[in-house]
């Protein structure tokens, strides 16, 4: 399984409501991208490639079990992971959870 397939599984696991890189029009979504990469080299190659990104998840529900969902599906994919926040976004009505993560 590729890392993008990775991702999307482990996003899907939780809901179908998800985009790469685009906002839904939705009171519930998680929106992911990945951002760059962090790769073991040596002797001049690399020996371990890997790919970061980032997880949104825009909710109006104070509270969302999608949350600690995400996580747990991170953790089932072997997906390296952390919360990096949660706020909540007084412009737009909707709480902000934003996650780093990283896959081989």
């Amino acid at each position: 399984m590729t890392w993008r397939e990775q991702i999307i599984a482990a996003h899907l696991a939780v809901t179908d409501a998800v985009s790469h890189t685009q906002r839904l029009q939705s009171d519930r979504y998680i929106v992911w991208q990945e951002d760059g990469a962090n790769d073991l080299t040596g002797d001049g190659a690399h020996a371990e490639k890997t790919v970061t990104g980032t997880s949104d998840l825009y909710t109006k529900l104070e509270v969302d079990p999608w949350g600690d969902a995400l996580g747990e599906s991170f953790d089932r994919a072997g997906i390296a992971w952390s919360l990096v926040e949660i706020e909540y976004e007084e412009e737009t009505g909707f709480y902000h959870w934003s996650w780093d993560w990283e896959v081989a």
